[in-house]
């Protein structure tokens, strides 16, 4: 029986001349008016635009969470049965005679230099003790915040952050993308990866919007890895000079300032637009071969110098750990407690209390970033004869909700919003690549390297702890700080202004490189999926991220709740929501291809 061909005439239409020539102005426009009204929307309202978007991502996360932590476990499982079933896993992503055109030390440089950087710079040290202060089995009381027993724990969930699900997350986007582009020739830009689903519709509307979709998304989960990027080259840079003037006057715990942030932000971007202009030969290629260079000696002085030892057994047994959790990590999801939920829970005592205490005791019980000791302490009076570890005890379901929707949730939207961009890399230098050789080189080699980093940098940080050496001053850091204040009580002297430098100039190259490619990217998008644009379009775009970024800092800013990264985060985990379901379509795209070809190859 003859199986009818797929539909593989994507036809999107361009501007013959123009300004836009080359492009497609429905999606240049939409995408430039979307970001043009968050931009006037937080500089002229930025009170109002924080307080929105913030309660828009409140809302968004009581109806989602769920969502999107199952639907990362679902890409984790797809891609790992994909990978392991030997009629998909020897599927070649191009014809049967091409050959990979890169050999496979140049292929893991360039997918880390992509999918890497400014996230590892930052939460390197951030991340592990964050976790070992705040993590599923401290909410349970299972074990104590910033103990020896927490430590595993910490680990698993840093693993669960940056391991095998996050590299997922891309590589559904990057195997779809591949897939369409060099097995059924067609370009390689995010609406051909759910022509299977929409068919003849993807040259029209439904197409465009799926494109926008995939701009807005990778826009916002740029900017965010831009913001905190900044942040940590202004704490960098105040490290070395000591100008004052770069924080925000607090004397005795100094963060970046809103000055030395839109400073600092502005020369990096220049800097970007500067890189994007000269081209991926010249421009990303040579910052990218600084970068790894930069990172191996950052490395090695966390080796020589740091707790290499601890952190070795702190990898071989958080990656256990990991692996055995694996299934429960990927789809265990919690849902918001509501107040009548947790009253239902009390003990009989508790719930005659009257209720203005009962609102009290409930934002506690369910607050994910307070103890049992500071929860006992606050109780109201009317509460303090009760059982304050069984009223504690009745939040947990609340904890954990609030836990996994302010870390694990905000990973997987900042994942997913830079999918995009990463995605799309990681497919153009996978031609020739079996399927088998595309889901284990681009999931299981990075995330790795990942733990490694994790583990030898933020292991150093918690052992100083641990023992007592750092007296909590690491702790007590900023996260974009964090990493400095490590090395400081790792090395001194010369050699630490020498390091500090280094990892300012680190910081510096990676976020460049970062805008640089997202631009790129965007751009690629818009042309229907040319390698090869114009350099005008580059400038606009990069002055674009640059008002999107320094416009969502001011509107953080401002209001009671003050949080310079509040805004960007919140713009994008409600951006990064469209293009999860973009995403689970493309699973189920990919599933339905690669289906009816088997059919195909078999009918032939």
């Amino acid at each position: 029986m003859s199986i009818k061909p797929p539909f593989t005439d994507l036809e999107i239409e361009k501007a013959p001349s123009g300004f836009y020539e080359g492009y497609s102005l429905p999606i240049a426009l939409i995408s430039k008016t979307i970001m043009a009204a968050l931009v006037i929307w937080a500089l002229v309202w930025p009170g109002n635009a924080n307080a929105v978007l913030s309660a828009v991502n409140s809302n968004l996360l009581n109806g989602f969470n769920t969502f999107y932590i199952v639907a990362v476990g679902a890409f984790a499982v797809f891609l790992f049965i994909l990978a392991a079933l030997p009629a998909t896993g020897r599927k070649k992503l191009g014809p049967d005679d091409a050959v990979p055109e890169f050999n496979n030390f140049s292929w893991f440089s360039m997918m880390f230099g992509a999918g890497l950087g400014v996230g590892l710079m930052v939460f390197a040290t951030a991340e592990p003790l964050g976790l070992w202060a705040s993590n599923p089995e401290v909410l349970s009381g299972a074990v104590e915040a910033n103990s020896a027993e927490a430590v595993q724990s910490a680990y698993r969930y840093t693993f669960l952050h940056y391991g095998f699900h996050a590299w997922a997350i891309y590589v559904m986007t990057g195997l779809s993308l591949a897939y369409y582009a060099y097995t059924r020739d067609m370009p390689l830009t995010i609406r051909s990866a759910l022509t299977p689903l929409l068919g003849k519709a993807a040259n029209g509307f439904l197409g465009h919007l799926v494109d926008v979709l995939g701009v807005v998304a990778t826009i916002l989960g740029v900017s965010v890895t831009i913001g905190f990027g900044v942040s940590q080259f202004v704490d960098g840079v105040y490290a070395v000079s000591g100008m004052d003037w770069l924080m925000n006057g607090d004397v005795e715990a100094p963060k970046p300032g809103i000055v030395g942030l839109i400073a600092a932000l502005f020369v990096i971007m220049g800097l970007s637009i500067l890189s994007a202009v000269s081209g991926v030969g010249r421009g990303i290629k040579y910052l990218s071969n600084l970068n790894l260079v930069l990172s191996l000696i950052l490395l090695m002085t966390f080796v020589v110098f740091g707790s290499f030892a601890f952190a070795m057994t702190k990898f071989g047994s958080g990656l256990v750990d990991y692996v055995l959790h694996f299934l429960q990590l990927s789809f265990g999801a919690y849902g918001p407690q509501s107040a009548d939920a947790f009253a239902s829970a009390l003990p009989t005592a508790a719930q005659s209390l009257a209720a203005e205490d009962l609102s009290a005791v409930y934002g506690a019980a369910t607050s994910p970033w307070g103890s049992l000791g500071g929860f006992t302490e606050g109780l109201p009076a009317a509460a303090s004869e009760l059982d304050a570890a069984a009223l504690y005890a009745a939040g947990e379901p609340g904890r954990q909700f609030g836990w996994q929707a302010g870390w694990t949730t905000f990973y997987w939207a900042w994942w997913i919003a830079f999918s995009p961009f990463v995605g799309l890399f990681l497919a153009r230098i996978s031609r020739g690549r079996t399927v088998r050789e595309f889901i284990l080189g681009c999931v299981f080699a990075p995330a790795i390297v990942c733990f490694l980093w994790m583990t030898i940098l933020g292991g150093t940080a918690i052992d100083l702890e641990l023992n007592g050496a750092a007296g909590g001053a690491i702790i007590g850091a900023t996260n974009t700080a964090k990493l400095f204040v490590t090395l400081e009580q790792m090395i001194s002297g010369g050699f630490l202004t020498a390091i500090t430098v280094m990892c300012v100039v680190l910081v510096l190259t990676f976020l460049v490189t970062s805008a640089d490619s997202g631009i790129l990217v965007m751009n690629t998008i818009m042309s229907g999926g040319e390698q090869e644009t114009g350099i005008k379009h580059r400038i606009v775009w990069g002055l674009i991220l640059t008002s999107v970024i320094a416009a969502l800092i001011v509107a953080g800013n401002s209001g009671a709740a003050a949080n310079p990264f509040g805004a960007l985060q919140n713009a994008m985990i409600i951006g990064a929501l469209p293009f999860t379901i973009v995403m689970v379509l493309m699973l189920i795209s990919l599933v339905k291809a690669l289906y009816r070809d088997s059919l195909r190859d078999r009918s032939n």
